[in-house]
């Protein structure tokens, strides 16, 4: 194995190590106790990440490539049918949000005092504000969407209700079983960009 290919496999490990730990201890955990876990010393990750900021990044990116979130999300944006486009998105992302709950809830919890989770967090969000414009775009394009919607509030509208805190205040808070928050999520959501138009503030 190439000295590279050794050097991406160790930093996978790291950051798979990192997923598990951060999954049942919180993003709080150190480098020392992500160094442990991995089997390597924490010089090693400093040597792969820079500092925990730039592990933190590299953890909520790796995340989105294990779980195929960007090509799931383009393959439902391919759909033919509006409707069935809109509710695969929805499927697409809350298959992911079940996927990544433990570890982006805390990061949104330590948004406000950590700003490397924060940063981390805003990242990931970032990029999906700007892949939602590429479905809402299509949606405006065969006349999917009620009046008044733009492509830029529907995509704004969309990234707020695809929320990590709507689905756990759903799923966990409330008590509501998966697929029934699923379902109304994607009937509110439908009904919302198709039928209706924003109000004006």
């Amino acid at each position: 194995m190439s000295s590279s290919r050794r050097m991406q496999k160790t930093r996978a490990e790291i950051l798979d190590a990192a997923w598990d730990l951060v999954s049942v201890k919180g993003a709080e955990v150190s480098l020392q106790e992500i160094a442990k876990a991995a089997g390597i010393s924490r010089q090693s990750v400093y040597d792969h990440f820079g500092s925990r900021g730039g592990l933190l990044m590299a953890l909520v990116r790796r995340a989105d490539d294990r779980f195929d979130i960007k090509n799931g999300l383009f393959e439902a944006f391919g759909r033919a049918d509006p409707v069935e486009r809109l509710d695969t998105t929805i499927d697409v992302w809350i298959d992911f949000v079940e996927r990544i709950f433990p570890v982006a809830t805390d990061l949104i919890r330590l948004r406000a005092t950590d700003p490397d989770a924060s940063a981390a967090w805003e990242d990931r969000m970032a990029d999906l504000r700007s892949w939602l414009v590429v479905l809402t775009e299509s949606l405006k394009k065969d006349g999917a969407l009620g009046t008044g919607w733009t492509a830029r509030t529907a995509a704004e509208y969309l990234w707020a209700a695809f929320s990590v805190q709507m689905w756990g205040m759903l799923t966990k808070e409330c008590g509501w079983p998966a697929n029934k928050a699923r379902g109304v999520l994607r009937r509110t959501i439908r009904e919302a960009l198709f039928s209706g138009s924003p109000v004006d503030g």
